[in-house]
């Protein structure tokens, strides 16, 4: 709980009061809820973690609220493998699997219940009820989550006297609970790393969520292009708060910090300040994703001439990226090495840079040392989902030393930036940057790009722009 205010306006709560506001409240406890239409998918995951660690108790936190200023608080986000396991996004929660002596694991879930009436914490302190909203009981949640739930306020002396069994616990997430057992560093990353491989391929359930996201987010980009004659006359925040509006309203929030990229800031590769001008003849690189209601993001990003069309030498770069990107596309395919998409991508990329004279050939030999990452930067695409980079602590040999799997969604997203102080390059092509992005499911007979509802090449941005441009 927050401390409280030093300079309060109230020095305390009188006995008359706190009996006034004990009285005449109403049951609110709800009997027509059902059971969430993610828990059979989430049984399934916590069933295929229960196989990875035989004879030992997990635990998974979901997480506290952290402080932004004073007594301002973070919006709430859960930690990823908590909501993957429960489908639930509840603070100061925690999923535990509890060996059985006959094999396999029983689940329950730590939640904080509802405050009681019969004292005053619904009504005082930043963190009550009354204060932050209502929260589910723990009868409740049982329903919604298909899971037995506890309260948690007793999980720390719970668990500091459970069995002499194993434990291991994802660290970082909830310092109460981390202090109440005895793990082992190394054993707790083999839990963390086995909570991302489980994400690698998403089930059915998943890529509807992640559906969702990307058709959501190419509608905000429209509505983006929609008002960028507001951005011109103001910033580029009007562009992010535009995208803002959609993601607020048909999902839970933005799934990543937008990046609205105007002029040279196009060469800065998470550039999210976005407070810069929006001027026609430059381009406005514009990385977005709609973050659903339960938490899955789309990651999308396309580069964009603010007049409206592109200038010989913005579209030559263009052209250059958008090649890259069908070539990396094209690798895309199950039973293709993760890293081929990423090769394909970056060779083109190479032999462009090795064209225009800008690096050392033979492309090949260009490629081999690197020379392109002058000015590509990064790599071509990540895994996607829960996490904007998802799957971030799996093993590398499950990841990017892997093959790719039907159900797997990843990005492929090369770029090319040329720095306004790189003396390498011609002036003219100073501050151009480009990148094109997608999301994509990879399928039995190949991939699906899922956000191929917003346009790629040159000529279809153009013309794209022309109808929707404001």
């Amino acid at each position: 709980m927050a401390k409280g205010r030093k300079n309060g306006l109230y020095s305390g709560i009188s006995e008359e009061l706190s009996a006034l506001m004990r009285t005449g409240w109403a049951d609110t406890e709800r009997h027509d809820l059902r059971l969430d239409e993610q828990a059979p998918y989430a049984a399934r995951r916590r069933t295929a973690l229960s196989a990875r660690f035989p004879g030992e108790r997990l635990v998974i936190p979901s997480g506290n609220l952290k402080t932004r200023s004073n007594d301002d608080s973070y919006p709430f986000r859960p930690y990823t493998g908590y909501v993957h396991m429960t489908g639930d996004q509840a603070r100061d929660g925690a999923l535990v699997l509890e060996p059985r002596a006959g094999g396999g694991h029983d689940a329950y879930c730590y939640q904080l219940p509802r405050d009681s009436r019969n004292n005053d914490e619904f009504w005082t302190g930043a963190t009550a009820e009354l204060w932050m909203g209502r929260r589910r009981s723990l009868a409740e949640s049982e329903l919604v989550l298909g899971l037995p739930c506890r309260d948690v306020r007793t999980a720390a002396d719970d668990l500091a006297a459970a069995s002499s069994a194993p434990t291991r616990i994802v660290r970082g997430i909830d310092p109460s609970l981390e202090a109440a057992v005895t793990t082992d560093e190394e054993r707790d990353d083999e839990l963390e790393e086995a909570l991302s491989d489980l994400r690698l391929v998403k089930d059915d359930w998943e890529i509807a969520e992640l559906r969702k996201a990307v058709d959501s987010t190419v509608r905000g980009f429209t509505d983006a292009i929609g008002e960028l004659s507001g951005a011109i006359a103001s910033s580029e925040r009007w562009i992010e708060g535009t995208f803002f509006r959609r993601a607020r309203l048909e999902g839970n929030a933005v799934g990543y910090g937008s990046i609205c990229a105007a002029g040279e800031h196009a060469t800065i590769m998470h550039w999210t300040d976005n407070d810069g001008p929006v001027r026609p003849g430059e381009l406005l690189l514009f990385d977005a994703g709609v973050e659903t209601h339960t938490l899955y993001t789309a990651d999308v990003t396309r580069t964009l001439p603010i007049s409206g069309t592109f200038t010989p030498l913005q579209r030559k770069v263009y052209d250059a990226v958008y090649e890259a990107q069908e070539a990396g596309m094209a690798a895309v395919k199950p039973g293709a090495a993760y890293r081929d998409f990423h090769e394909a991508s970056q060779r083109h990329l190479a032999e462009r840079l090795v064209e225009w004279g800008f690096i050392e050939g033979p492309a090949d030999r260009a490629y081999e040392l690197g020379l392109q990452r002058r000015f590509t930067m990064a790599g071509t695409g990540h895994m996607l989902g829960l996490d904007v980079h998802d799957c971030a602590q799996a093993r590398n040999e499950e990841y990017v030393g892997g093959a790719l799997e039907p159900g797997m969604v990843l990005t492929v997203e090369p770029g090319l930036y040329f720095q306004p102080d790189d003396l390498t390059v011609p002036e003219e092509w100073r501050g151009i940057g480009v990148r094109i992005e997608d999301d994509l499911v990879v399928t039995d007979d190949g991939h699906e790009n899922l956000s191929a509802g917003l346009p790629r090449s040159a000529d279809e941005v153009e013309e794209w722009m022309a109808r929707f441009a404001g």
